[in-house]
């Protein structure tokens, strides 16, 4: 299940390394290269809840083999993309159906592995599989670079062999495939999605349409509108898509808030950080990818740690470590970006990527195993949801943030240059769309006096670009605050035998 699962998490983090080759060869615009990453993660917020009811419905074996070949096919139709003016939605489309076919099988595989282990092993379980599924995240920019400098099209056909492999192994694993009874709740289904794609829409148009139109708060409020309808749908369905009932337990709805908050600043920060360092350090993207590494070599040590700390003293303390570490090392890592050196950063990326790794596996087994009554498709389709309707959320705000902040720097060097505030603002919001879109900082080609003043200030605008990924970093880091508060309100404790036994596990098992 590590196996079939890897395609979804490298693909996470591969398509932001090959981004600037992508830009420039189909002439995407920097918002269109933005959905090109989002639409992944958004189909996967909308589709998660669907993809865990599935497994249930119709076993979990059948699931992972779906998704993985909607997967795969979605994979190969993305490298396929034609230039031309089709190129962007094709790109759009396909990543969707890609984020559909990972929302089908990471649910059902996740679901197969919380059902081999008990209660008191299934804390370290987890955490080897979270820790090597996040190990082959950060594969997913090495790998990138590397297909990158042969074809950015590779970065999507990688994904075949692997999927052969994947299904190999799905079938040599001869998994039960053990149905629920129940229908399928085809109106949730299409209401959760809905919800979720106007509200990301509204904070990704945001700066594109500006935070007074009336456009942004229609997609906005109007996802949230659609959303609070899912809710009282579901209390009312006989088979819901989610039954909300899990969120009675504080625990459970603790562990889903902490990763919540966390996740806006986890997948997020492959995109920022891969960006920052091919244009403030002017790195290739192989470095760009080694960058990354710093933050996971904690990330995996911690993940581990976090595992053995659930299954002896719960998640309460893994989740309040966690979240201090995570809050301080994005803001001592924030503090040390306009210093322009990549190895300088390495501790501070190493100590965030330690607070991820203490949340991550501890709070999505905890959740799990909270969850009275409801099957392991539904519960992790439910917290799989979360944690990937956040990152879409947090890749949208921290977007925002970052274009709104270096198009201001990068007007007023500019204009210290001479050149007046209207060509200013209007030159500023070109090179902004090219970096912060795409990773794309070389200097224009032109020979007009607006081009020349842009190459004289190219090094000052890296330097801008620093300092206005500053504000996401800090960003990160209130993120990972509000989740230690959260992490506060949670009572502790394992599960105990009733609870397991209701749960259908072995009393014996239970702790």
């Amino acid at each position: 299940m590590m196996f079939a699962v890897a395609m979804t998490f490298i693909d996470q983090t591969i398509v932001s390394i090959a981004a600037p080759d992508i830009v420039r060869e189909l002439d995407l615009s920097s918002s269109g290269m933005q959905w090109v990453v989002n639409a992944y993660l958004l189909s996967l917020a909308a589709f998660f809840a669907l993809g865990g009811r599935l497994a249930d419905l119709y076993g979990p074996r059948r699931v992972v083999v779906a998704g993985t070949l909607v997967f795969v096919v979605s994979s190969v139709l993305c490298g396929c993309v034609p230039a031309g003016g089709a190129a962007q939605t094709w790109l759009i489309v396909f990543r969707a159906t890609q984020g559909l076919g990972a929302a089908l099988l990471f649910p059902a595989a996740l679901a197969v592995v919380v059902a081999v282990f008990p209660v008191e092993r299934r804390g370290r379980a987890l955490a080897l599989f979270f820790g090597v599924t996040g190990a082959l995240t950060a594969i997913g920019p090495l790998l990138g670079g590397w297909l990158t400098s042969w074809t950015w099209r590779a970065v999507f056909w990688v994904n075949v062999p692997v999927a052969i492999v994947a299904l190999v192994l799905t079938a040599l694993a001869h998994i039960a495939d053990r149905r629920r009874s129940g229908t399928l709740d085809v109106r949730g289904a299409v209401l959760v999605a809905a919800g979720m794609g106007l509200s990301v829409l509204g904070f990704q148009q945001a700066w594109s349409w500006g935070w007074y139109s009336w456009a942004t708060w229609v997609c906005i409020a109007g996802g949230i509108a659609v959303l609070g309808v899912f809710v009282r749908f579901e209390h009312r369905v006989r088979h819901p898509l989610i039954d909300l009932r899990v969120f009675r337990d504080k625990a459970f709805t603790v562990d889903a808030a902490v990763l919540f908050f966390s996740m806006l600043a986890f997948v997020p920060l492959f995109f920022f950080t891969s960006v920052y360092a091919q244009v403030s350090l002017s790195a290739s993207p192989n470095q760009a990818a080694l960058f990354l590494l710093y933050f996971f070599v904690g990330f995996a040590i911690a993940s581990q740690w976090g595992g053995r700390i659930l299954d002896k003293q719960g998640a309460r303390p893994a989740l309040k470590l966690g979240t201090a570490l995570g809050c301080v090392g994005f803001a001592l890592w924030a503090g040390k970006l306009t210093d322009l050196s990549m190895h300088d950063q390495w501790p501070y990326a190493a100590l965030a990527g330690a607070g991820i790794g203490f949340v991550l596996a501890p709070a999505s087994t905890d959740a799990v195993n909270r969850s009275i009554g409801a099957s392991y498709g539904e519960v992790t389709g439910i917290t799989q949801t979360v944690r990937n309707y956040a990152a879409s959320v947090g890749l949208a705000v921290y977007g925002t943030v970052l274009t709104h902040v270096t198009s201001t720097k990068v007007e007023n060097t500019l204009e210290s240059q001479g050149m007046s505030a209207g060509q200013a603002d209007t030159v500023a919001r070109d090179v902004t769309e090219s970096i912060t879109g795409s990773g794309d900082a070389r200097p224009p080609t032109g020979s007009g006096s607006a081009a020349e003043a842009t190459r004289d200030a190219m090094s000052a605008i890296r330097m801008d670009f620093a300092e206005a990924n500053q504000w996401v970093f800090y960003g990160m880091a209130i993120a990972l605050g509000v989740a230690f508060l959260c992490a506060l309100r949670h009572p502790g404790g394992t599960v105990d035998a009733a609870k397991a036994a209701e749960a259908g596990e072995p009393a014996a098992r239970a702790r």
